[in-house]
Parts: structure tokens; sequence; C-alpha cells
């Protein structure tokens, strides 16, 4: 009764107890009967439908229409645990943990991004990604002179050690490496990655303290990997993630043309190219 009353006059459901002399909770004691797991599986249902649209108020109108009364305490918390977060929803980005590097590194690069030769100067950056409703990082490097991806990472934590599992990744000799170019991160910081960078002959190079600018190749290719690819997507795992993400690099370096390549892709213009871009 109080169920047709509340869906056909659209009473709350606390003025109709209240009417009824009914406590509140022996309402809803009945319904916590209904089975978690086959509930979640209605909320799946539901969110997939709306394409990841709908949030717990939607989805609780929704559940209403099927005959089950749900508080949005509770459909928040099985949308949680299932990885569901609507389109809509802004989660706040972690604050950025450490103090930039400060100490006297030259900038090698300085700005001088093109007619760079092969694995001359890789550059890396770091950028948030959502995955299963939480912030993740990925660690991507690139080399100037083909703008190829050449080596990524990611994982749950932005530290060193990302960056470090990124520059193992990458798919040539490391002693071909000539220059390392990054921002003043922390992460960009650590003895383990001075070690590498000491053992292969690495020469280091930082951009100047809060200038963007200064590293803009690899900034403009994370917006593009931005906007291709990681917006475009819900992840559910990191195991899921890297899985697209190996397609996406495929294509980005053997099938998507680039401007700043005469309109080839990275590794057309490895193929045409002898060391240095047109």
């Amino acid at each position: 009764m109080i169920k047709d009353l509340h869906r056909q006059f659209n009473y709350s459901i606390s003025a109709i107890c209240r009417v009824l002399d009914m406590p509140k909770s022996s309402f809803y004691y009945q319904e916590k009967k209904v089975n978690d797991s086959l509930l979640k599986k209605e909320i799946e249902t539901i969110f997939d439908y709306s394409q990841a649209t709908y949030g717990a108020r939607k989805i609780k109108q929704e559940l209403m229409k099927n005959g089950l009364i749900v508080s949005r305490r509770k459909i928040s918390n099985l949308m949680l645990q299932s990885g569901l977060v609507s389109v809509y929803t802004k989660l706040k980005k972690p604050k950025p943990k450490g103090r930039p590097i400060e100490a006297e590194v030259d900038n090698l690069v300085n700005r001088q991004f093109n007619n760079r030769a092969e694995n001359e100067v890789i550059v890396g950056d770091l950028t948030y990604i959502r995955i299963n409703g939480k912030w993740c990082y990925l660690c991507v490097l690139l080399d100037l002179c083909h703008r190829r991806i050449v080596g990524s990472a990611v994982g749950i934590a932005k530290s060193a050690e990302l960056v470090l599992s990124a520059i193992y990744s990458v798919d040539f000799d490391l002693r071909k490496m000539q220059i390392f170019h990054s921002d003043r991160g922390s992460e960009f910081k650590n003895k383990f990655l001075d070690e590498v960078f000491h053992a292969f002959g690495i020469k280091r190079s930082l951009s100047a303290k809060g200038s963007p600018y200064d590293n803009a190749v690899i900034e403009s290719s994370i917006n593009i990997i931005k906007i291709e690819f990681v917006n475009r997507r819900t992840f559910h795992s990191l195991d899921e993630f890297k899985l697209f993400w190996f397609d996406y690099v495929n294509w980005y370096n053997n099938v998507r043309i680039h401007g700043s390549l005469n309109y080839k892709t990275p590794n057309e213009s490895k193929k045409y190219l002898t060391g240095k871009l047109i």
C-alpha cells in the first residue's frame, strides 16, 4: 500500500508512514530483504542502458518503476562496489604531493623540439586517468624525432617508480637515449632514476619551474591522448585499461597521421627519414 501511494500520488515515504503511524524503519526493513547481488545486477543493467549517464538519483527512479524501493545511499554504495561512476560525476583530482625539483639541472632542450635525431631526446610526462571510479596515473614517453610513443606505464601511485617502469618499457636500447627531458615534478627525481641515467649515460634536462611550454610536445600529446582515448571510455580495472592502451599505442604509432610529420604516422616517418624531421 505504501509503495502504491508513493508511486501514484508521489507522497513521500516519510509522510505516508507518519499518517499510518508506522515507523519508517519498519518499511525499509522489508526492503532490505532484496538480495544485494541481484540488486547490484539491476543497477548495473540500468547504468549500462543509460550509457553511463545515470547517477544514484536517476537509478533510484528507475528501480522504483520496477517496484524496488532503495535508498540513494544504498544505490551509491553498490555503484561504488561495482566501479560505476556517471560521466557527469566530477572527481576531485588529488593535489600534487612533494616539492618540485629544486636541483640545478639545465634545460638542454630549450624548446628546440624539431630536427632532433632518433632517440636523441625522449620527453616524459604523467597524467590522471579514472579507472574503476578512482584516480590512477599514466606516464608516457615520446621520442621528439618522430613523435612516437616509445614507452609508458600505468599505476595507482604517482611516483618515481612509475616513471622508472615507463623508462624500462622503452622499445629500444637505453644506451641510445641521449637526453631525458621532463618537468620538475618530484616523481622525476629519485636516486634510482639517477642511477639508471648514470648507468646508461643519459643526460637529464628539466623545464624551468612553472613553465609548461618547455615541455610543450608531450603536453600536447597528453592532451590528444585524453581527448581521443581516455575521455571516450569507461575503464573498470587496470588490466582493462592496459589492454585498450596497448591497442591505442599501436594505432597512434602506426595509423594516426600527424601534421608535424607532414601527415605521416610516426613509424612511417621513421622509415622515410634518417634521423631528421622534415
